[in-house]
């Protein structure tokens, strides 16, 4: 692997674990629902905080940590199910669909609630952004592989949140799913070997139907997002 290879080679770049663990907690405790600043300036500032290689290392962390407990919590909820109603759920994570498909209006999205306090609209969206504008070192810091896949799940769970788990669709969940798609194809393009796209992105590149966009304040459509042709465009190029 040549993040590996970087790693262990004369090339090594020099982190430092204490900014990491200071900078991830400044990210932690600052920004989120409960800053009293819009979302888009949240993740203006958030990004702005987390440049260079340790910045890179607490947004691949933030990343990994968000996929990790959203997982947690819905393997959670499908054990709750199973022990009030007797009724079984299969929790995948490489293709979360088939779960909401079938259990949508009895689970809750999880990416408003983790543990981690880390919010879908603010830490997500610019941790997102920082590993795609930078995905040519993130081989200098850590595996791309595992990271790729990480922001596909919260990819997968997003639009799932949109489609059956009654999330609405305005200019923050957007901007979201923007970044995501937009990041995982730098991610992509900069991996010597990229693994292929996971069932649920498959699915979603298929369509061609367009959302609309609302405004976070009211029920004004501002716009719309085609997912489909978004995917296409950017993880196939």
């Amino acid at each position: 692997m040549r993040w590996l290879q970087r790693l262990l080679g004369g090339g090594r770049v020099q982190l430092d674990p204490g900014r990491q663990h200071a900078l991830l907690r400044d990210v932690q405790y600052r920004y989120g629902a409960h800053a009293q600043v819009r979302f888009p300036e949240q993740v203006q500032a958030i990004t702005g905080m987390l440049n260079g290689d340790d910045g890179l290392v607490v947004a691949a962390r933030i990343l990994s940590q968000v996929a990790d407990e959203a997982h947690a919590d819905l393997q959670a909820q499908a054990h709750e199910i199973h022990r009030r109603t007797g009724r079984r759920l299969l929790v995948h994570r490489r293709n979360y669909r088939p779960l909401w498909k079938e259990a949508g209006p009895a689970l809750r999205w999880p990416l408003f609630t983790l543990p981690c306090g880390f919010h879908p609209y603010a830490q997500v969206t610019a941790a997102i952004a920082v590993v795609g504008s930078q995905a040519p070192r993130l081989d200098r810091v850590t595996d791309p592989n595992p990271l790729v896949t990480r922001v596909f799940e919260v990819l997968d769970l997003t639009t799932a949140g949109w489609e059956y788990g009654r999330v609405r669709v305005d200019t923050d969940a957007a901007a979201l799913a923007d970044r995501l798609i937009s990041s995982a194809g730098q991610i992509l393009a900069a991996m010597d070997d990229p693994p292929r796209l996971p069932p649920p992105i498959r699915e979603l590149m298929r369509r061609n139907n367009t959302l609309d966009v609302h405004d976070p304040t009211s029920s004004r459509a501002t716009g719309g997002i085609n997912l489909g042709a978004k995917m296409r465009e950017r993880l196939l190029a």
